[in-house]
Parts: C-alpha cells; structure tokens; sequence
C-alpha cells in the first residue's frame, strides 16, 4: 500500500459518500520515535474491503484495520495509540519502534446541511 495526493482521497471520499456508503478515514494524529508515517498520512477504507493509502503498513495497518471495522459497525469516532517498540519491530522485520496516534472517523454517505 502506498501513500495517495490528498486530493485524490478526498475525491474518494466524495465518491463514496454520492453513493450513499460510509468511509472510514483513518488519519496520523501524532507521532513520536521511528515511524513508518508522518502526521497528516491518511488511509481510507470502505464498507466493501477496499482500501486507500496507508498509515504505516504490517502490523500497525492490521490494528488500524481492526478498529476501522468497528467504527464502521458503530459510527464512533476516536483516536487510537499504536506502540510499536524495538523489540515488536524487530520480530516484524522492520525498523520502526515509535508510537503513533491515528484518529478514525467514520463520514457516511448522508447529505450534509447546505448541500444541493
């Protein structure tokens, strides 16, 4: 998975939401350490098992994926930590060892007020 020009998530977003679907927007809030990404990364996934972008990759996009699901189940925003220390890395065969902060919202596919 690779990273994706904001516009076109955003053009994804819009696409989706014409549709009627839920996205769920997964977005780095914060980071410290090593890190596969920096703040502002994004990765969408959709109600269909698709997915755009990326926040990290391996073991932090499973969790992230995890809780992408439920959001989508429940419609609840939230900011999650992910930690991934030296030792998690180095049994993952990356380099990374930092945390991460990713808040997942959930935009669905309802008209917003002023819309047209």
């Amino acid at each position: 998975m690779s990273t994706i020009p904001q516009l076109e998530l955003y053009r994804m977003i819009d696409e989706a939401r014409s549709r009627g679907e839920r996205v769920v927007v997964a977005t780095v809030a914060h980071t410290r350490g090593s890190t596969p990404q920096r703040r502002g990364a994004k990765m969408l996934f959709f109600a269909d098992g698709r997915t755009a972008g990326t926040v990290g990759g391996g073991c932090i996009e499973a969790e992230v994926w995890a809780e992408a699901r439920e959001t989508l189940r429940t419609g609840r925003a939230a900011l999650h930590r992910f930690s991934l220390t030296a030792d998690e890395a180095s049994e993952e065969g990356m380099v990374c060892g930092g945390t991460m902060e990713i808040f997942i919202d959930v935009w669905d596919g309802k008209a917003v007020t002023g819309d047209r």
